[in-house]
């Protein structure tokens, strides 16, 4: 065998070799059957029961690049104190399918050490868009509502809440449950509104702009989110009201400490109220006006582009997702680019 071909076949088992232990993958990299070697961030975890008794942890995880759903099945108080100390863990596991989702099962798990050179910063998902971008073009909207009154209102309220507007999520498993989700799912309902306001020229843009602003401010009261846009767990309120009855109740009383016309702020609590549409999802009125009803379009519309744009990454053109859930149990397609 000559040198040059010893050396290409050195240089292709080296290649091979790099490929296999090349474990440490991104969230979206992992594929069932494969073995996964890496760190994550605990973004919710819950110790259950299998249907024999035994104990196991259930354990979310992401990147910035997705989400898994990861299992502990052999279960310890020491494994348990472990998850809970530690936001960042180092797992090593299997890639499995069960009921067409992709679950890690975990084999070994350890806290991030200082020596592991790895910063919380890297693995939080994130807004594509910068904070403090995001809150110059919600309030570049909040100055195009030309009535004094409502704009007063959505000014005032968005203000007593701006600071936490930097990090908090719009949900903590669902549609943007990431470090900015809120801002950024406010500011694209508001550009795809500002759009449609030109097809149908009859919506009132003030009550678009102000209900868009308003139809989810008051999770920040709903739900506990730390600076990463990590939600622990909802609040006491959240559990017993929910955003959109603290909503309703903020656009009130702000109403009334500025003394905002009152056809305007029940118009502006019916635009909350409704946005979910359905009494089982928290609505218990539909919307009644075409501005409220475009809200909860505009809502449900982000909601559902978000989850096929979240779950497309890391899908190569022409393959198939695993089931998702928040698109009923759809298995959504990568399409191939046109050339």
């Amino acid at each position: 065998m000559s040198q040059s071909i010893a050396s290409m076949l050195n240089d292709k088992s080296r290649q091979q070799m790099r490929k296999m232990l090349k474990t440490n993958k991104t969230i979206s990299e992992l594929r069932p059957g494969e073995r996964a070697d890496g760190f994550y961030l605990i973004k919710n975890f819950d110790v259950k029961k299998t249907t024999n008794g035994k104990q196991y942890i259930d354990i979310d995880l992401v990147d910035k690049t997705g989400s898994i759903n990861a299992k502990v099945w052999d279960y310890s108080k020491e494994t348990e104190k472990l998850i809970s100390e530690n936001p960042i863990v180092k797992i090593r596991g299997e890639v499995l399918e069960w009921n067409g989702a992709r679950q890690l099962k975990v084999n070994k798990i350890r806290g991030k050490t200082s020596e592991d050179n790895v910063e919380i910063a890297e693995l939080i998902p994130s807004a594509p868009i910068e904070p403090e971008e995001m809150l110059n073009s919600i309030k570049s909207y909040i100055n195009k509502i030309k009535d004094g009154e409502i704009r007063t209102l959505t000014e005032n309220i968005f203000k007593k809440y701006e600071n936490k507007l930097y990090y908090y999520p719009a949900a903590k498993k669902n549609h943007h449950s990431y470090r900015g989700g809120l801002l950024y799912h406010n500011l694209r309902m508001l550009q795809a509104g500002e759009k449609l306001c030109e097809v149908y020229t009859y919506l009132n843009r003030d009550y678009v702009y102000a209900g868009v602003i308003l139809h989810d401010i008051c999770k920040i009261l709903e739900m506990d989110s730390d600076e990463y846009g990590v939600v622990s767990d909802y609040t006491m309120e959240g559990k017993l009201l929910g955003h959109i009855i603290q909503g309703i109740k903020e656009i009130d009383s702000e109403g009334e400490k500025i003394g905002i016309n009152r056809e305007k702020s029940v118009i502006l609590q019916h635009m909350v109220l409704s946005h979910h549409y359905e009494p089982e999802f928290g609505s218990p009125k539909k919307p009644m006006t075409p501005e409220a009803e475009i809200v909860h379009f505009l809502d449900v519309m982000d909601a559902r582009m978000f989850d096929f744009q979240h779950s497309l990454q890391g899908i190569e053109p022409g393959e198939f997702t695993d089931k998702i859930w928040l698109l009923d149990n759809r298995n959504l397609y990568k399409m191939n680019k046109m050339e």
